[in-house]
């Protein structure tokens, strides 16, 4: 992918920026007085009254991941670059998987908010991401909260793929399901999800579960996995036998 090539090369920035001698010791952080909506992204990215009427988020996140991903969601579909912010902070979670140092780097609160700050805009300068991506980058810089971008990132794609009407469905097994096993498992998901939704299937490989399969979809688990049927005989198997019912 070349986003992902673009992030892997602005990496070692890193060095130059922990490094640097014309940095200062210490940084106060920026004094912002935030509630759990985050209004330090309303106001960066206010429209017309107008406008905010139509847009709402498709899904009720909660906690401080999801008030930021539901902020970053407005703002995207506002500015009609939905897909390409989401790209974008995929590829930045991505990038910090790959590096050890990017990955120290998001979550050092030692390090100065100016030092985080200048750090991810020159990242996404190199990467060439959307300024709507940048500008939230920066905020989540300055407010300490780059640790969280993995758990803030997997919200927003929550947020698109109910924006999409699409459900994603995992299925987990010993090993990867033959094609033709996945496009049966997909189509009768679908046919129990209903119209007006797309299901999006994602493998996870599990040896620990024996055999069989595993599906979660929509909150709803199936487990058909030989690990769960074994436990269900053994408690069969040790209860004691009511002679009187016989």
């Amino acid at each position: 992918m070349a986003m992902a090539a673009r992030m892997r090369s602005t990496l070692p920035i890193f060095h130059r920026f922990l490094r640097s001698d014309s940095l200062p010791s210490h940084t106060p952080r920026a004094t912002l007085h935030r509630t759990l909506l985050c209004p330090e992204l309303s106001r960066k990215y206010s429209t017309s009254p107008k406008k905010d009427e139509n847009v709402k988020v498709p899904l009720a996140l909660f906690g401080g991941s999801g008030n930021y991903a539901s902020a970053l969601y407005l703002a995207a579909v506002k500015g009609n670059a939905l897909d390409k912010v989401e790209s974008e902070l995929l590829d930045l979670v991505q990038a910090s998987k790959n590096s050890q140092l990017f990955s120290q780097f998001t979550k050092d609160l030692s390090v100065p908010a100016e030092t985080r700050v200048k750090a991810i805009n020159e990242i996404c300068g190199q990467a060439k991401f959307s300024d709507l991506t940048k500008n939230f980058l920066v905020i989540l810089a300055e407010n300490g909260r780059l640790r969280h971008i993995e758990s803030i990132a997997k919200r927003f794609v929550e947020l698109t793929m109910a924006h999409k009407g699409e459900v994603r469905a995992i299925v987990t097994s010993v090993i990867p399901l033959p094609p033709q096993e996945e496009k049966e498992l997909k189509e009768t998901l679908q046919e129990i999800i209903g119209q007006g939704k797309q299901v999006k299937l994602e493998q996870k490989i599990d040896p620990s579960i024996l055999g069989g399969l595993v599906v979660e979809f929509e909150q709803k688990v199936f487990d058909m996995s030989i690990k769960t049927r074994a436990r269900q005989m053994e408690r069969f198997l040790r209860e004691p036998i009511n002679f009187g019912s016989l």
